[in-house]
Order: C-alpha cells, then structure tokens, then sequence
C-alpha cells in the first residue's frame, strides 16, 4: 500500500484535514498541558469535596462544644464535670473510686 493509495482513503482525507488537527491537537493541549487542564479541575473537585466534608464535620463539631459550654454555665453541671472529670472535691469530702471487673480486664490486656 503505498503512499498514493493511502491519500485516496476516505478516513485519510477527514484526519489530515487542518481544521480536524488543529481541533485534535487543541483539545490535547487543554485536557493535559494547559495551566487550567481538565486534569487540574478533576484533582480540585475531589479536593473541594474533601474540604466540604471536613467543614460540615467541624460544624457538627462546634455545634456539640457549644451545647457544652452552654451546659457548663450552671454552676452544677460544671460542679458536676470537675467531680466526675477531674476528681475534685470539697474540703470536708472524701473521694473513693470503684472500678468494677470490666475496668479491670481491659487495663490488664493494655
């Protein structure tokens, strides 16, 4: 098949045809080498649903710290956390702490 008969093909015509390179080499340059490249946006849609998860993450998370602070405004339940969290107590008190078998179990196997 030589050179003659390959001009003569139909599909040979269509893809040396200018415009049909210059569209090829065009969308070639866009998809892969361009500053603004469709791999560029692929990898900054997938990182802006990332960001999105994490901010609705963080916003759950302020919306459970502001039940929090809005709990440890009564002077009981932030008596209570210190009792329960930090083992605090009054002068005239005594603390004991119980640990039952479960407790017990789990810091042998640590």
């Amino acid at each position: 098949m030589g050179l003659k008969e390959l001009r003569k093909k139909k599909w040979f015509k269509i893809m040396t045809n200018t415009y049909i390179l210059v569209l090829t080499i065009f969308v070639i340059w866009m998809a892969f080498f361009d500053t603004n490249s469709l791999m560029i946006h692929l990898e900054l849609e997938n990182e802006i649903d990332k960001l999105e998860k994490e901010k609705d993450f963080l916003k759950s998370e302020i919306a459970k710290d502001k039940e929090i602070l809005k709990k440890m405004s009564d002077e009981k339940e932030l008596e209570k956390l210190a009792r329960e969290k930090y083992y605090m107590k009054k002068d005239n008190e005594e603390i004991f702490l119980i640990e039952y078998e479960d407790s017990l179990k789990n810091k042998q196997d640590e």
